[in-house]
């Protein structure tokens, strides 16, 4: 079984120099560097799809939505906070980004989207708020916060 949070850091490193007033360049520089069908997204798929079905990711919530920390900022070697969270056709609390987000959705679920969308990557820049949802199915989301900058509620 692969590492995780090793595989995270290469991600990591790319999150924290993009410009995430910029998602839509933000996202292109991502599929160019990880693309979804790439050996990084597949070892991370993997990686994250055996912690969770080991529970070590994802213990927390309520079914339909369960979520964990997989590293807090001063364990990245980038600075980032990156959390798992398990949704099938749910809602999530709602925040906001204050210096952006930056999710890679891996879908269990044919027709499952977040947000709309069933991309493997997506930028939510900064300061955007939102209730994250996902319709459709079941899909297992990583995501980077620089700094661990949010704010709930």
């Amino acid at each position: 079984m692969a590492d995780l949070k090793s595989l995270l850091a290469p991600v990591s490193k790319v999150v924290v120099r993009l410009d995430l007033t910029q998602p839509a360049a933000a996202e292109a520089e991502l599929n160019r560097q990880f693309p979804p069908e790439g050996a990084v997204v597949e070892a991370l798929a993997t990686a994250a799809r055996e912690a969770l079905a080991a529970g070590t990711i994802c213990q927390r919530g309520e079914p339909g939505m369960k979520f964990s920390r997989v590293l807090k900022p001063e364990q990245d070697v980038a600075g980032c906070s990156i959390d798992a969270v398990y949704m099938n056709s749910s809602k999530g609390p709602w925040h906001t980004h204050l210096k952006g987000e930056v999710c890679l959705c891996l879908p269990d679920s044919p027709s499952a989207q977040f947000e709309g969308r069933s991309a493997a990557w997506m930028v939510l820049p900064v300061g955007s708020r939102h209730e994250p949802t996902v319709t459709g199915g079941a899909m297992l989301i990583l995501y980077w916060w620089p700094e661990g900058a949010v704010a709930w509620g």
